[in-house]
């Protein structure tokens, strides 16, 4: 027993990854049920259809980019307002986790510019 506490971190990664190729396994078992039901069928499927079937493509828009990086900055924010109180019971402790949540923070900006980048050209277009 004693010996399942340090394995456990390992043991769930490996659960993780199980248990995601189970459910990409199943989803791709009915794709395919799809698949033969629209041709058996007799439906024209395009190479769009098909390679989003056959994919699981989502498609991607810039509304897209622009609610990830608004998660991402406010999850960069949350650890700053963390640190922020944290410092009241330990000095130093603001500065380190101000530190790491510009980290998301930053990459959540860069999504919202990629997002209203995106929204301009397809404006333009």
């Amino acid at each position: 027993m004693e010996i399942l506490i340090p394995l456990a971190p390992f043991i769930m990664v490996i659960a993780i990854v199980v248990v995601s190729k189970i459910y990409k396994n199943k989803e791709q078992t009915e794709i395919h049920k799809t698949l033969r039901m629209a041709i058996e069928k007799g439906q024209n499927l395009s190479k769009d259809d098909f390679d989003i079937l056959r994919n699981n493509v989502k498609v991607k828009t810039p509304m897209n980019d622009i609610r990830n990086g608004l998660i991402t900055m406010f999850v960069g924010i949350g650890i700053g307002v963390f640190g922020y109180f944290l410092s009241f019971q330990e000095s130093d402790a603001l500065y380190p986790l101000v530190g790491i949540g510009a980290i998301p923070g930053f990459i959540g900006l860069a999504l919202v510019l990629i997002g209203l980048v995106g929204l301009a050209q397809k404006k333009k277009d």
